[in-house]
């Protein structure tokens, strides 16, 4: 039960005694009963107790509503600072999670715009290879890039003509033999894409048979056009500008690989080239070094001549030396022979003061050792 209830349930109380006490002292006659104005009295009385005891139960229920009312106002306080607080922290959550999401549309957003420009370099570059010039011009950069990077100067040539009038893309000079060998840039794209995307059997049958047939071709036309008894080497070279078909000949077409070999056709991708490139720089580099080995040792001859020249000029010094040794210890005999007469005459007696004459005269010196 509420306070608002107890209050009027109280309130009720009270009305109602005071009606009684009215009703009472109207029904009381005239002649008053002794008991019946005791009864009265204790009535009167303990009306008046009740009043008062409502009174007390009246202000200790008030102080409760108030102390009550406090307390839901401070939770109500406690509420709105917790529900103020979440609002702010959901608010700045909220927030920072809005700006990474923008971020990240922003990111999106260039990623796509990077996809589309990639998917138009993507449509150019099959553009590129669809066109056969356009394709074989990517493959002779390719190939003219490796050989340059590789070879010295000299050891090469790009655009040869060859005795029957056929030109190579490149052409290696090598100390014969072998000789100069012929490099030609081959690729078969149109095979190699309906090779690739074919997706039933029959489909992928037709495009093999294709592929297989447009590399032998290649193979058998450098065979014929590069190799030329005692112009060029016995073998040549077919550069493939692409991995992924050289690795789909070697994995797939070994007989095209054999007939290669058979016709000494050798087919090579960019890392093989620069592989077979290292190894002929080296094999010029040992030529070179056996055609300056007679330099070599024609200098080797000259330079013991000059030391056969030295040795004799040495010789000849050492005896101008020793000659000159003999005259510098005849010089000094002299001089030690010149000495003692000198000291001889300085004791001769002329006089009666002798010193000045035997202090003019100086003492013999030892030879030096290098001189004895």
């Amino acid at each position: 039960m509420d306070g608002g209830t107890l209050a009027v349930l109280a309130a009720a109380i009270v009305i109602a005694g005071a009606a009684l006490v009215v009703a009472l002292k109207a029904m009381r006659p005239q002649t008053q009963d002794p008991r019946a104005g005791a009864q009265m009295a204790e009535l009167t009385g303990r009306l008046s107790q009740l009043a008062e005891s409502h009174a007390a139960a009246q202000a200790r229920m008030s102080e409760q509503l108030q102390a009550q009312e406090r307390a839901i106002g401070e939770r109500m306080n406690d509420v709105t600072r917790r529900i103020g607080e979440d609002l702010q922290k959901n608010t700045v959550k909220s927030t920072e999670t809005l700006g990474q999401l923008q971020e990240r549309l922003a990111v999106i957003d260039a990623a796509q715009k990077n996809i589309a420009a990639l998917s138009q370099e993507v449509v150019s570059l099959q553009d590129i290879l669809s066109n056969k010039q356009a394709r074989g011009a990517i493959g002779q950069t390719q190939m003219e890039d490796l050989v340059r990077n590789v070879l010295p100067p000299g050891a090469f040539d790009f655009q040869v003509t060859l005795s029957n009038g056929k030109r190579a893309d490149c052409v290696i000079r090598l100390p014969g033999p072998p000789g100069m060998i012929a490099v030609d840039s081959k690729y078969p794209h149109e095979a190699f894409v309906a090779l690739t995307q074919a997706r039933d059997e029959r489909t992928r049958a037709l495009a093999e048979t294709a592929f297989r047939t447009d590399v032998l071709k290649h193979v058998r036309d450098i065979a014929e056009k590069y190799i030329i008894a005692g112009e060029t080497a016995d073998q040549a070279i077919m550069f493939v500008p692409a991995e992924s078909v050289f690795a789909e000949i070697h994995d797939r077409f070994p007989m095209v690989v054999e007939e290669g070999f058979k016709r000494r056709v050798y087919i090579v991708s960019p890392t093989t080239l620069w592989a077979t490139l290292n190894t002929i720089r080296t094999i010029l580099k040992d030529a070179r070094m056996r055609e300056q080995a007679h330099v070599i040792q024609t200098e080797i001859g000259k330079l013991m001549e000059d030391m056969g020249r030295l040795n004799d000029r040495v010789a000849k010094l050492g005896t101008h030396f020793d000659q000159t040794q003999k005259d510098v210890r005849e010089i000094v005999t002299s001089t030690e022979k010149i000495i003692s007469r000198g000291h001889k005459i300085a004791d001769v007696q002329l006089g009666e003061d002798p010193a000045p004459i035997a202090r003019t005269v100086p003492e013999a010196r030892p030879l030096p050792e290098r001189l004895q």
